[in-house]
């Protein structure tokens, strides 16, 4: 008898190892629907996912709220800060300007290279072929625009204004290849020091600054902009700031790299600027060799 049991519990084990293998070789067909006992693991497994999942989503909800809601507060008191560092620079500025008119008014100036007067225009066409040398805008010749016009957007300049037809004009920007399309330009700082924004580096993306005194120091971060003195663009238009500075082989000057302050690849809205106090002379700035012979 004990061996008659034996052998049943031997053949019961084969027979359910069987079972096993034969299912198991049947779960790894492709099959397009799963059987009885798939769907009821499956189904058992997923009402615990469910129970478990729902209230983790829930805590890691508020958990996120929570800190979305500090980082918030965070931020609007920062922006607070701002806003009212941003009222008293402008309550400066309006006094500076105000000081400055009765300036003006008790020397009898009337204009500054400061001055111009805004136009605004849109992006009607760009070359593929030409994309970092010029665009096309919608004014023209009959709107004001002139060729040597400088052209920005609320970011800072972007390329001044080559040719004009009645209703529509060229704009060559600075990351133009061009030579000749330079710009006179001033670092800000303690001590102003003045170059020539003449050429630009399509690998970094950065604008090179040339002609800077050789003995002067300069650090990253440092605005440029327009200088005013070529003859054609206003001054205190901003173009970048510095990256780098490196100093010429033969040691007698250095040339900046500046990052554009401009998005010169996505342009569609742009601002052309008439300056108000027009230069002495008719000379072409962009052909000069000197150190503000720039726009």
């Amino acid at each position: 008898m004990p061996q008659f049991f034996l052998n049943k519990r031997l053949i019961i084990l084969l027979i359910s190892i069987i079972v096993l293998v034969a299912l198991v070789g049947f779960s790894l067909r492709d099959r397009e629907n799963a059987s009885w006992p798939e769907q009821f693991v499956k189904d058992v497994v997923g009402f615990g996912e469910n129970i478990v999942a729902k209230p983790t989503s829930f805590i890691s909800g508020v958990v996120g709220g929570v800190v979305d809601l500090k980082n918030t507060y965070t931020e609007n008191q920062h922006l607070k800060e701002r806003l009212e560092e941003l009222a008293q620079l402008e309550s400066e500025v309006a006094d500076l300007k105000k000081e400055n008119k009765d300036l003006k008014e008790s020397l009898d100036i009337t204009d500054s290279i400061r001055d111009y007067d805004p136009l605004n225009a849109s992006v009607i066409s760009r070359n593929p072929t030409n994309w970092n040398d010029q665009i096309e805008i919608d004014k023209g010749s009959s709107d004001g625009v002139k060729p040597d016009m400088a052209v920005t957007t609320p970011s800072g300049l972007i390329g001044k204004v080559t040719t004009t037809g009645a209703k529509s004009a060229t704009v060559e920007l600075l990351t133009s290849s061009d030579v000749k399309n330079r710009v006179s330009a001033k670092v800000q700082g303690e001590e102003n020091a003045f170059g020539i924004i003449n050429g630009y580096d399509s690998d970094t993306k950065l604008l090179e600054l040339k002609q800077l005194p050789y003995d002067m120091k300069f650090k990253k971060g440092q605005k440029v902009v327009t200088s005013g003195l070529g003859g054609k663009f206003p001054a205190g238009i901003f173009i970048g700031t510095i990256e780098k500075v490196e100093t010429d082989k033969m040691g007698l000057s250095q040339t900046a790299f500046i990052k554009p302050g401009a998005d010169m690849y996505d342009l569609n809205h742009v601002t052309v600027l008439k300056r108000s106090a027009e230069a002495g002379t008719k000379a072409d700035d962009t052909t000069s060799s000197d150190a503000t012979g720039g726009q």
